[in-house]
């Protein structure tokens, strides 16, 4: 079971290799390299898992070469602490690739390091060349921009304020589940749950429905893991940057990565429309309308003027990260607790002996849901499964973080959902009770069952490939009323 960013978008990107650059003799461990290629062969369509089999075997920190690019993987809570606290200074920047997967809360931590600095179209294309939060290098617009977007959309005054949004839509989503108990037919979690936390971000970010956008379309259940899974592939781009694009076009990558692009700049430019046309007397004003007053009134951040572009780089961070990471951990949370059914009704048994007879339950109330929250929480790829840091770690446990201090705010590093260090995501807080908010809701209202002749034991609990680890088959659930 996995996540990665939230949240929006805590990428933790480790530049770790300059801690051994002194000499080859300083270097980790590496597994058995081919010319040209490097260890590219050595990594499946699931990357976090083939790198943590080599990790099983050559050691909790390796050297590998991707191509021409030299990389190390950390994959321990030891080896976090050091990357995210001792060396966060010098680990905390993002190179310029095409798609690679830093740091995320899907993957182990893996890093990259370039000997020159080159510019590819991946991250480049989709970050409106890095003026994001997720992939701008740790400079002084990364810093500004950071600390706006906590002031003004991610801090814990801003998460209430919108509570009434996720009451309506929450009332409309349970209004659907029941007329889907009412015909006993599944309904697909994967995509409701998707589309909630979408109907969420985009009134509370961008001051519109979801269903007035762009995204409002057969496509925009592939749209945003799409784009996920293009800034997670490995792209040809980042390894040979003189002719990798070559086999970018031929693998049908780069034309992905273009449509992908083009897509959600269509919802940008709407966005920004939408808010030029707005009435001059509405005082609410949101997000976005702080962007555009930025250019507008052409202030500097960092080293240069703020513009169109860094606008569109920094809604595509808050789209992209606020809807998948919150539906994709309730998705996996759900899956988990309908394929134990002893587990399922501990946590339901919690949440309606306290609030069963309560319509919808609050962000506050979510709070004395401590069972809950302990089986919704996920972990970053091989520190959720190192035995040294949890006893039977393949196992969905949600026992393991009674009585203990260990909490999701990236200062234990044996639980790491939202990063660490200077990079760690800045909408924890906002994220968490997305999280704790459907979750309670789900349980209360309704009871959940496998679809009719499905068995636990059937359930396919395969991840999909991408910066965040979507369960690859979706959810089907029944839902049936109390």
């Amino acid at each position: 079971m996995a996540i990665s960013l939230y949240l929006l978008l805590t990428l933790v990107s480790i530049i770790f290799l300059k801690l051994f650059k002194h000499s080859n003799s300083q270097l980790p461990p590496s597994p058995p390299a081919l010319p040209i290629i490097g260890n590219l062969h050595q990594l499946g369509e699931l990357p976090h898992q083939s790198l943590w089999r080599l990790s099983k075997k050559y050691g909790p920190v390796i050297f590998m070469k991707l191509g021409t690019v030299p990389m190390i993987v950390v994959s321990t809570p030891d080896t976090a602490r050091q990357a995210l606290r001792v060396f966060d200074l010098n680990c905390c920047s993002r190179p310029s690739l095409a798609g690679i997967p830093l740091t995320n809360y899907s993957f182990h931590f893996y890093c990259l390091w370039k000997h020159n600095r080159w510019v590819s179209s991946g991250s480049r294309k989709l970050s409106y060349n890095y003026k994001d939060i997720a992939f701008s290098p740790f400079d002084d617009y990364w810093k500004e921009v950071r600390k706006l977007s906590v002031q003004e959309l991610f801090n814990i005054k801003r998460v209430h304020s919108i509570q009434p949004i996720k009451y309506e839509e929450m009332r409309k989503l349970m209004t659907s589940f029941a007329e889907s108990a009412s015909k006993k037919s599944p309904v697909n979690l994967s995509e409701k749950l998707l589309s909630l936390t979408a109907s969420v971000v985009c009134r509370a970010s961008f001051g519109v429905s979801f269903q007035d956008t762009v995204l409002d379309s057969e496509r925009f259940n592939e749209l945003v893991p799409e784009a996920l899974e293009i800034l997670g592939s490995f792209s040809a781009s980042d390894f040979y940057p003189y002719v990798g694009w070559i086999l970018d076009r031929f693998t049908g990558l780069h034309k992905r990565r273009e449509r992908s692009a083009q897509d959600l700049d269509a919802f940008c430019e709407q966005m920004i429309d939408l808010h030029l046309k707005k009435n001059k007397e509405d005082e609410n004003e949101d997000f976005v309308d702080l962007l555009m007053k930025l250019e507008k009134e052409e202030v500097v951040l960092g080293q240069a003027k703020f513009t169109r572009n860094n606008i569109k780089a920094l809604l595509i961070n808050i789209l992209l990260a606020g809807i998948d990471t919150s539906a994709i951990t309730m998705t996996w949370a759900m899956a988990e607790l309908s394929r134990n059914p002893r587990l399922m009704k501990k946590v339901q048994s919690e949440i309606r002996e306290k609030y069963g007879d309560k319509e919808l339950i609050s962000l506050e109330e979510t709070e004395e849901l401590e069972y809950m929250k302990m089986a919704s929480r996920v972990n970053v790829w091989a520190i959720g499964r190192d035995p040294d840091a949890w006893k039977d770690p393949e196992e969905f446990i949600p026992e393991r973080f009674m009585d203990n201090n260990i909490d999701v705010k990236g200062q234990n590093f044996e639980l790491l959902p939202f990063g660490s260090g200077r990079r760690i995501c800045p909408a924890v807080y906002m994220g968490s009770k997305m999280v704790e908010f459907g979750l309670a809701n789900l349980l209360n209202r309704f009871d959940w069952e496998l679809p009719e002749g499905m068995e636990c034991e059937d359930m396919k609990m395969e991840e999909a490939p991408g910066l965040t680890i979507y369960k690859k088959h979706d959810l089907l659930l029944v839902p049936v009323k109390r």
